[in-house]
């Protein structure tokens, strides 16, 4: 049985709070209480960064990361490498991989993996765009940089064979980042190494 409190407006909050992820009712409850101690002008600067953040964030039209503006940093940085392309699988790996500082090429966000036991297919992720992307014929290497899953393997094996037409490099990561493991929670010196040392796909 859910706990009550003395007021429906602080359960309502603690309801909205507790839908975060890795956030339960007990954190749910002492962010609530640390917002209701603040003053007015800090609640509301903290809600309008939210509401501002949801009407007006955009996604990049070349990579699909998220941007301010109809092109990423990233992508409109002109001392990038645009003949290399990473395909990552979320925005938290775009992240992970800024943060080794040894790439210096574009990234291409898929907005998952293939899983079909989640119900996500080729059709639901951002891979016809990639194909389109190589297509244009600026892109050299193409990077796969999806985490080492079974999900993430059978993305890599998709997106290969999709590509496999196109005069392009395909490389993988070097599998210092241990089998089954997040990407965006490898540690950064592993993860740069494995970017480094990445190695030619093999559909073997």
């Amino acid at each position: 049985m859910l706990q009550q409190y003395p007021s429906q407006l602080l359960e309502r909050a603690v309801q909205e709070f507790s839908k975060l992820p890795g956030i339960g009712r007990k954190t749910a409850l002492r962010l609530v209480l640390h917002e209701l101690r603040r003053t007015n002008d800090e609640v509301e600067q903290f809600a309008d960064a939210l509401l501002k953040m949801k009407h007006e964030v955009q996604f990049c039209r070349c990579c699909h990361n998220i941007s301010d503006s109809e092109l990423c940093p990233i992508c409109s940085d002109e001392r990038r490498d645009k003949s290399t392309v990473c395909v990552v699988e979320n925005i938290q790996d775009v992240m992970a991989i800024e943060n080794t500082q040894q790439f210096k090429g574009l990234y291409h966000v898929l907005g998952g993996v293939i899983s079909p036991m989640d119900g996500i297919g080729p059709s639901d992720l951002e891979i016809e765009s990639l194909v389109s992307r190589v297509a244009e014929g600026n892109v050299q290497e193409v990077i796969l940089a999806l985490s080492p899953t079974m999900e993430g393997d059978t993305t890599n094996f998709y997106i290969f064979r999709k590509l496999a037409p196109a005069d392009v490099k395909l490389t993988i990561l070097a599998r210092g980042v241990a089998v089954g493991n997040e990407l965006e929670y490898t540690d950064e010196v592993t993860l740069g190494r494995s970017i480094l040392n990445r190695i030619p796909f093999s559909s073997k």
